[in-house]
């Protein structure tokens, strides 16, 4: 993505993920989107951000996976992450982070089990998971009669593609949060502004992705960020090739399935499949 196409950088995107959830030198934007996420009614004061958080990146063309992990004032504990690509497992990879943080925890209290810290795991995603018809789902364990049995731990999925309100008619900060992400790149003149991006946590953060607004060493971060991505992509799309060309290469040789079983077991087409035996055949 070119900055000169674009007034507002996507929030979504890794740069943009980075520049206000990751904002280090202002934490507004980060303590009200988690209170909001959270649906807590007591305002989160300080963050700390742990420095072990980890990027990663997935094979969708706007690439990633951003990992930010902090703690606030009172102990509590926060595990963010974006997910782009269609990834219907994803509630697996959210309970691994967040047990593995759980057993750190533990440990840490030498396998004391009382006091612990509440650990919310949040992830947004651009694509729909969940069989609900609701874009922001709060999950804890609870009985076979949905009684709460524990809140120590706590699962918010932001599905993104379900969020369908209209600005005219959002009242909450979780709602305008959400409205920001979906929205904010698409819009190119301040005339199509709501009046909510006009509050002091939401300002500050379309501050920080306005391109207009970027110094010249933050235009050169971004298209660091965008190139450095876009190659990880490619590589990883190759690698991904690689993988599957060396599947039905195999699969060839057996000789047990016909070229259609062998394209819908590996989810690639049949042109795919007779491309690589052509190439097996011409060795």
């Amino acid at each position: 993505m070119e900055t000169s196409d674009y007034r507002f950088i996507p929030i979504i995107s890794d740069y943009g993920f980075k520049a206000t959830f990751g904002n280090e030198t202002n934490t507004l934007f980060l303590r009200r989107s988690l209170q909001a996420l959270t649906k807590s009614a007591i305002p989160i004061r300080d963050i700390q951000f742990e420095k072990n958080a980890f990027e990663a990146l997935t094979i969708d063309s706007r690439s990633g996976i951003y990992d930010l992990a902090c703690t606030d004032e009172k102990g509590n504990q926060f595990i963010v992450e974006m997910q782009l690509a269609h990834s219907p497992n994803f509630i697996q990879r959210m309970k691994f982070y967040t047990l593995h943080k759980f057993n750190t925890l533990v440990e840490r209290g030498q396998f004391d089990y009382s006091n612990l810290p509440k650990i919310y795991c949040i992830a947004f995603l651009e694509k729909s998971i969940l069989p609900t018809m609701n874009y922001h789902t709060i999950a804890n364990l609870r009985s076979e009669s949905g009684e709460l049995v524990d809140s120590q731990i706590s699962f918010i999925i932001i599905e993104l593609a379900k969020f369908d309100i209209e600005a005219a008619t959002i009242q909450t900060d979780l709602e305008k949060l959400i409205f920001t992400m979906k929205t904010l790149h698409t819009v190119t003149e301040a005339t199509q502004y709501p009046a909510f991006w006009n509050e002091e946590w939401l300002k500050k953060a379309i501050d920080e992705l306005d391109t207009r607004k970027m110094s010249p060493e933050e235009r050169f971060q971004f298209a660091r960020i965008t190139a450095i991505n876009a190659e990880a992509v490619n590589e990883e799309k190759r690698k991904i090739e690689e993988m599957k060309t060396e599947a039905v290469k195999k699969a060839l040789i057996r000789q047990k399935l016909s070229i259609e079983e062998i394209a819908e077991d590996n989810d690639v087409s049949i042109d795919f499949v007779l491309s690589v035996q052509n190439q097996f055949e011409d060795q």
